[in-house]
């Protein structure tokens, strides 16, 4: 599916709802049903439809047109992205890949994101931008379009309570966030930086020994990891948005994180910890005491910690650490599935599984995990 090439050349690169300097929002477009829109994404609207994300309040960093355009190169998944239009300008998008599936496609917004949904100037728009999803969804005959929303956007949609979110806002300089850490993590992060001498660093070309303890870890879990490609492209992809940090015991890697830099926010996303290190160390509560001391260092306000189940270890330790879970509003349309979707790890059904793939050598892992990943975004 490709949309309409842009009339209007001046569009592309400089769309015409860029905001005025200074203003942190676009404006509000009021747009009637006879001049609103919606069409398909096509390689010429990328740079307007970016400009849009950018300065809209609610798309995040999923709804980057290189995170599709990641995905595509990566996974080899279609773009299906639907980009509304007023007069001319972009108004709303909504991130949209078809993804394959072991019993068939879905369409699915965003895939390997925690948050996704539309994007537009009122919710009347993003609304509009759904049942044009739905209309997708029928006329391709998927399993299901699944809509990964961080708001309640109002939608009479089949819903998913399993998941939440962890956003913080972050003190005004880094010799405080030690402080702004609950008493028992504290001590913790404390004594590995006083007791065990661990250091955070940053680099690149961390991403190798990050993919390797991230699929060590998700090995453990019983999980498929993703390729080593993925983290590359991503790298590629973001530039200086994405961002790997190791901790070390001295010269010993034990913990990395690969983030993404959204506006005024640092998002923790990718983690791998070695064996034993947090038993030993306190690998996870230094790493993530020190890389808030490293975005208040930037000049960044707010720590996104990310997506866990409620009821995975991963939630419990982010309480720990002072953060207020926030339900996700994950909506659904199904075509083809009669039920919500239920191959998680929280799923009783999927341990003998879980069970099988934690016992696989790790080069076997690898191997699968690559093969794998494309049908589990």
């Amino acid at each position: 599916m490709t949309g309409t090439p842009i009339a209007d050349p001046s569009l592309v690169g400089l769309p015409a709802n860029v905001p005025a300097q200074g203003e942190s929002s676009p404006p509000v477009v009021s747009a009637s049903a006879a001049t609103l829109s919606i069409r398909a994404l096509d390689a010429a609207d990328d740079a307007a439809v970016e400009a849009w994300v950018r300065t809209s309040p609610s798309a995040s960093f999923f709804h980057r047109v290189g995170w599709r355009r990641a995905v595509e190169r990566a996974f080899g998944h279609e773009t299906r992205d639907l980009v509304a239009w007023s007069e001319g300008r972009v108004v709303g998008v909504l991130p949209l890949s078809r993804c394959p599936g072991i019993f068939g496609a879905s369409l699915i917004s965003s895939p390997y994101a925690v948050y996704g949904g539309p994007s537009g100037a009122s919710r009347e728009i993003e609304h509009a931008l759904v049942r044009a999803a739905q209309r997708t969804a029928d006329q391709e005959r998927v399993k299901r379009l699944e809509l990964r929303c961080f708001d309640d956007l109002g939608l009479d949609l089949p819903a998913s309570d399993l998941y939440a979110t962890f956003i913080q806002e972050l003190p005004d300089s880094p010799e405080k966030v030690l402080a702004s850490i609950p008493k028992k993590a504290r001590a913790e992060a404390r004594k590995a930086r006083e007791r065990h001498g661990l250091t955070l660093a940053e680099g690149r070309w961390y991403v190798a020994d990050l993919h390797q303890l991230f699929l060590n870890n998700k090995r453990k879990l019983g999980s498929p990891g993703l390729p080593r490609r993925w983290f590359d492209e991503l790298l590629e992809t973001f530039g200086d948005d994405c961002v790997v940090h190791m901790v070390h015991k001295d010269q010993r890697p034990l913990m990395a994180v690969m983030s993404f830099v959204w506006r005024d926010t640092l998002l923790a996303y990718y983690a791998g910890t070695a064996d034993g290190a947090d038993r030993e160390f306190s690998a996870s509560n230094f790493m993530y005491m020190a890389l808030r001391e490293w975005a208040v260092a930037r000049g960044l306000r707010r720590f996104d910690f990310g997506r866990s189940r409620k009821d995975a270890g991963a939630f419990s330790f982010k309480e720990h650490q002072g953060f207020t879970p926030r339900d996700l509003h994950y909506r659904y349309h199904l075509v083809r599935d009669r039920e919500l979707p239920s191959f998680t790890p929280s799923n009783p059904k999927t341990k003998v599984l879980r069970d099988a793939w934690s016992k696989l050598p790790p080069w076997v892992n690898a191997r699968l995990s690559d093969a794998l990943a494309r049908y589990l975004p």
